[in-house]
């Protein structure tokens, strides 16, 4: 199992540093912190190709970095876990993810694999290392995910020295979305929303972070399958089907939060009438003879009322 997971690191990275890069090379004499992120990359590349692993492990790391608390919490969550067999630390131990300690320890004369928004290395070099062993069915969108294209590295969202992970925790998740996602931050906050921001429903029930075969990183094959999910009764079939509602629930919808009623677009009959032009019965601006179906109530839903779809026989308009 430790040859696996040395082989696999050392062929995850050594494919992504290949292009353009000599595995021929002197290590410069300049502290490592000051290199660039091509310097970088050249010696982690050296490192893998000698493979120089600590023999006492973890222990050599220790015996500098244990006065950290951030590096110590790694011991309270499933990655420092010692009585798995799938964890880093049961393997390689600290050098599963950091990489061959070599000269590190003395004098911090070689660089170790470092991750998050501080370290100079690519966010692909970075999440070469967690594909090592988080490489199943979950990920397998990953590479032509929008977070892998936008260089969003796995330790931007995930917290692997913790007892817990943020983003794997239902009543956290969405602090960790948002934090990136401003947008639908905003639209969660709005007077008409899914119950994101009370923590009762999560940014993972309808996407999945690490890319999926459908537009927006569903988890459903399409937006409405992801829809029906909740909304069942809107799924049909109905014998009078409402085109734009069979073909997207976002024309209609903002998933993530409007100002108006029922996560609507546009007020009704505004939103109506992008498709539905004036065909004079109910649909005047200005009330005729005093009446006016337009503006009162629901405006069009006071006659359209089953505007999803209707079974009744006498409900081809939508409205039984």
């Amino acid at each position: 199992m430790i040859e696996r997971v040395k082989r696999g690191l050392k062929i995850s990275l050594s494919a992504l540093f290949a292009m353009g890069l000599s595995m021929a090379f002197s290590v410069s004499a300049a502290p490592w912190d000051k290199l660039t992120g091509e310097e970088l990359e050249q010696q982690l590349t050296q490192k893998f190709a000698e493979g120089k692993y600590s023999p006492k492990g973890a222990d050599s790391c220790l015996m500098c970095h244990k006065r950290n608390e951030k590096v110590m919490d790694l011991f309270k969550g499933v990655h420092g876990a010692t009585n798995s067999s799938a964890s880093p630390m049961a393997q390689l131990q600290c050098e599963s993810c950091h990489g061959p300690m070599g000269k590190h320890n003395r004098g911090g004369k070689e660089p170790m694999i470092t991750f998050g928004r501080d370290t100079k290395l690519p966010a692909q070099s970075q999440n070469s290392v967690c594909l090592g062993c988080h490489n199943d069915p979950q990920q397998m969108a990953w590479h032509n995910s929008t977070h892998n294209l936008e260089e969003i590295a796995c330790a931007d969202c995930h917290q692997i020295h913790a007892a817990e992970d943020p983003a794997l925790n239902p009543l956290k998740v969405n602090d960790t979305c948002v934090s990136c996602h401003t947008q639908e931050k905003a639209d969660m906050h709005k007077r008409s929303s899914h119950p994101l921001k009370w923590d009762q429903m999560t940014c993972t029930d309808c996407h999945n972070p690490h890319g999926s075969m459908t537009e927006s990183a569903l988890v459903k094959p399409s937006l409405n399958d992801t829809c029906y999910e909740c909304h069942a009764d809107k799924r049909g079939p109905f014998l009078f089907e409402h085109a734009p509602v069979v073909e997207n629930c976002a024309n209609c919808h903002n998933a993530h939060g409007s100002v108006n009623e029922d996560l609507l677009d546009k007020r009704v009959p505004q939103l109506c009438q992008q498709c539905h032009a004036d065909d004079g019965h109910g649909a005047r601006v200005v009330p005729q003879d005093g009446m006016s179906s337009f503006g009162g109530g629901k405006s069009c839903l006071n006659c359209h009322n089953q505007i999803h779809g209707s079974n009744h026989p006498g409900g081809s308009l939508f409205g039984r």
